[in-house]
């Protein structure tokens, strides 16, 4: 049965990273308007210990010893089957009529590879972005997407070859920037991405562990900045350590040490990559 005019119901397909589950609970509270087996799902499910699997047909597992999302993420592009895919997390809740939301922005943009939606964060009242029209991406935008909001034409991007780095996001080596790096692949291949302002999606309110002052960040965001600026990034290092005691996110006393992790986190990327550089 045709849903609109291009896609069928069965042209999508939900890529979901997860870890350690051993068995689809987790699940139901994602889909609260209808069942999550009326979808077509795809779970890689990251483990050692444990193993999933699914009793229906349209739920499909991966059970993998790799660790890191960008990792996840790619095992899901390789192994996806439909048209039209969304990336995902298994902490999210899903909004009604999410489908025909996905297929009417991308009936309505033809040409488009990638559309990047809204969400809002469990507990807000206002969405995450605060456009309310459609726009095509540039490098600059794509800074504020969220892997959650993703979806794609399978074939476009899986013909232009573009993937996650596995050296950033959650788990690997630098825990960010994997989606902004996905992203800036696919406009590098001149792929036309665009933003559509529909709310497909809500998540938790991010840990605190995301504070832009923390270490961590400082040094996964340093790392970025020399893969995309090479040694441009000692001096955006700088720059960012004071406009960081600007926003008092870090003290005058922690100087040196926020430029110290920002320093091993270039020196890092230099080692992971020193075969490609």
């Amino acid at each position: 049965m045709k849903m609109l005019n291009v896609f069928s119901e069965n042209d999508f397909e939900i890529l979901i990273a997860t870890k350690d589950k051993r068995n689809l609970d987790f699940l139901q509270p994602m889909f609260p308007f209808e069942h999550f087996s009326t979808f077509n799902l795809l779970i890689v499910n990251q483990t050692e210990n444990t193993f999933l699997q699914s009793d229906f047909d349209s739920v499909r597992v991966l059970n993998s010893n790799e660790n890191g999302l960008s990792k996840s993420r790619n095992k899901a592009i390789q192994n996806a089957s439909k048209n039209i895919c969304l990336f995902t997390d298994d902490d999210v809740v899903f909004t009604e009529n999410l489908k025909t939301k996905i297929f009417s922005a991308f009936e309505k943009d033809s040409k488009t590879s990638i559309i990047t939606f809204n969400h809002v964060r469990i507990g807000d009242t206002e969405p995450q972005k605060k456009a309310i029209k459609t726009f095509i991406h540039d490098q600059k935008s794509i800074w504020n997407v969220s892997s959650i909001e993703i979806a794609f034409k399978l074939n476009d991007i899986k013909e232009s070859n573009i993937w996650f780095d596995e050296n950033f996001g959650l788990g690997s080596f630098f825990e960010t920037a994997e989606e902004f790096l996905f992203l800036k692949s696919a406009l590098s291949q001149n792929l036309k991405v665009s933003f559509n302002p529909e709310i497909i999606v809500s998540h938790p309110q991010f840990s605190s562990g995301k504070n832009e002052g923390s270490d961590s960040i400082i040094y996964a965001r340093s790392a970025l900045f020399y893969k995309l600026y090479h040694n441009f990034a000692y001096v955006w290092l700088i720059k960012y350590v004071f406009f960081l005691i600007r926003r008092k996110s870090i003290k005058i006393s922690e100087i040196q040490k926020k430029i110290k992790a920002g320093i091993n986190g270039i020196s890092k990327f230099k080692e992971i990559t020193k075969s490609k550089l």
